[in-house]
Parts: C-alpha cells; sequence; structure tokens
C-alpha cells in the first residue's frame, strides 16, 4: 500500500507535465482536426529557452517559466502560420506528414545549432524532501503539481468565461457557420496554437527541473505519450486530456516501480490499445458534447 501510494505521488507529477502537452493535442484537433506531431518540439524549445534564460541571463524560476510559455507560443502561432495554415483545405494527410515533418525540422534544427547532446537544466530552485506518513515528496513535485493545476484552471476559464474561448467552441462545432457569425477563423486558430504551445513551453520548462537535463529529442517520447493520452481521455475533450495525462504518469511510474522499466514506454501503448478496444472514442470521448 505505501508504494502504491508513493508512486501515485510520482504518477501525478509526471502525469501533470504530460496532461499539460495533450491539452495542446486536444485542442488543435478539436479546432481544425489536425494531429500536431510538432507540439512535443514546442516542449523541447520551452524547455531550451528555460535553460537559455536561466544560465545565461541568470533570471529566477518564474521569469523563465513565463518567458518559456511567451516564447512558446510565438513559436506555435508562426509554425501555424508557415506550415500548416497553407495547407487548411488541403486532405489531413498533407498536414499530417507536414505535422511529421515540422518535428523533424525543429529536433534536426536544434542539434545542429547546439549539438544532440544532453546538458543540465539549471535548479533554480533547490530540491528538498518532505516525508509525511512514511511517504517522500519533493518541493519540486509540488510545484509541478500545483503550477500545472493553476494551467488547467486558466485554460477552462478562458475556453469558458472568455469571447475567444466562445469563439474557438463556435470554431471546434462549425468553422463555415462561424465565420458567417463574424468570426475569425484564422485568429482563433492562431489563438488556439499560442494557448497549446504555451501550456507546452511550461511543461518543458517543468520537466527541466524535474529531471534536470534536457537535450533535442527530449520532445519525441513525450510528445508521442501525451498524444496517447489525449486519445485514452477522447481527443477533442479538455477534461479527457487531463484525465489521460495523469493516467499515462500514473501507469508509468507503476510500470517502473514493479521492476519493468524497460517496458513503461509498451505498457502505455498496451493500454492505448486496450482502451481503444473499450471505448474507441476515449474515456470522455462519447460524453462530450462539444468539443474544443
Amino acid at each position: 500500500m505505501h508504494t502504491i501510494l508513493q508512486q501515485l505521488i510520482n504518477g501525478l507529477s509526471l502525469g501533470s507535465i504530460y496532461a499539460l502537452l495533450a491539452l495542446g493535442y486536444t485542442m488543435v484537433y478539436g479546432v481544425i482536426k489536425l494531429i500536431n506531431f510538432a507540439h512535443g518540439d514546442i516542449y523541447m524549445l520551452g524547455a531550451f529557452w528555460g535553460y537559455y534564460v536561466l544560465k545565461y541571463w541568470h533570471v529566477n524560476f518564474w521569469v523563465a517559466l513565463l518567458s518559456a510559455m511567451i516564447i512558446s507560443a510565438a513559436a506555435g502561432v508562426v509554425i501555424e502560420f508557415l506550415a500548416y495554415r497553407p495547407l487548411r483545405h488541403s486532405p489531413r494527410i498533407t498536414a499530417l506528414i507536414t505535422a511529421i515533418g515540422v518535428s523533424y525540422l525543429l529536433e534536426n534544427g536544434m542539434s545542429y545549432l547546439y549539438g544532440a547532446s544532453a546538458r543540465n537544466f539549471p535548479q533554480a530552485i533547490a530540491q528538498h524532501n518532505y516525508h509525511v506518513a512514511g511517504l517522500t515528496i519533493s518541493n519540486i513535485q509540488v510545484l509541478i503539481l500545483v503550477v500545472s493545476i493553476v494551467l488547467m484552471i486558466g485554460l477552462q476559464l478562458i475556453i469558458r468565461r472568455t469571447k475567444m474561448g466562445k469563439a474557438m467552441r463556435a470554431v471546434a462545432v462549425d468553422p463555415d457557420a462561424a465565420q458567417l457569425m463574424g468570426i475569425n477563423p484564422n485568429h482563433v486558430i492562431s489563438f488556439t496554437f499560442a494557448l497549446g504551445s504555451a501550456l507546452a513551453g511550461a511543461a518543458g520548462v517543468l520537466i527541466g527541473l524535474y529531471y534536470n537535463t534536457i537535450d533535442p529529442l527530449m520532445g519525441m517520447t513525450p510528445g508521442i505519450k501525451a498524444f496517447v493520452a489525449a486519445v485514452v481521455g477522447g481527443i477533442g475533450s479538455i477534461p479527457g486530456a487531463a484525465v489521460g495525462g495523469f493516467l499515462i504518469g500514473i501507469l508509468e511510474t507503476i510500470t517502473q516501480a514493479v521492476g519493468l522499466s524497460a517496458y513503461k514506454d509498451a505498457a502505455v501503448y498496451v493500454v492505448l490499445i486496450v482502451i481503444l478496444l473499450v471505448l474507441p472514442s476515449g474515456i470522455f470521448g462519447r460524453h462530450s458534447k462539444e468539443k474544443v
């Protein structure tokens, strides 16, 4: 029981990172039906920006986090404008292949500019471990969980309480009708990319702080797992993406805890297959009436 609770704590911290990434996948898919495989590399860009400003500009953690979110949001908007917008009316497979191409471009571009080797992420916040009822939790884990939950709540407020959020929901349901009502789909789609990319940038800085290492290929595996989380939760569903992220994080840590670390990635995909066999639309897919 003690081991399960400990892994639950570890899994919630890791899962919150996946959840932030999965939200970006699900928002973009909900609005323009694109699986943006470059999203994991936006997460990598956020981590590298955080690394840069912490190491060379000596800013504090919060400045690094916020600036990484801004830079990642800008990168997401630029990628959408240059790579995806010209293909807006092309077959989906064209945009999908483009997304994969953008992903490889970002990974190899960063490898060319900064080298492919891993580097230590500056520990802007000293780690302290707390022991409660035999369980160990660090201030970094608490920080990751709290920041992630705050960002998720902020995202929900934007989507449910703002005009742009209503426009996102309208474009997700029927983009042509939304345009007839005076909504500019280009603005909405750019905002969606900015919002999802900002969350990915925050996740990149948080994971750098958590694992203390970053590299140009760091977005590949977490990006795929976050996509799995979005599918498991019901892609297009905001709550589904969050729940899927936490489930994947907990599953991964429990798999490691039972001595199957080498198979932790395989376990994630097995769960994906099982979920899709039982619930083809994901956990929340069938119950979601409107998707963003």
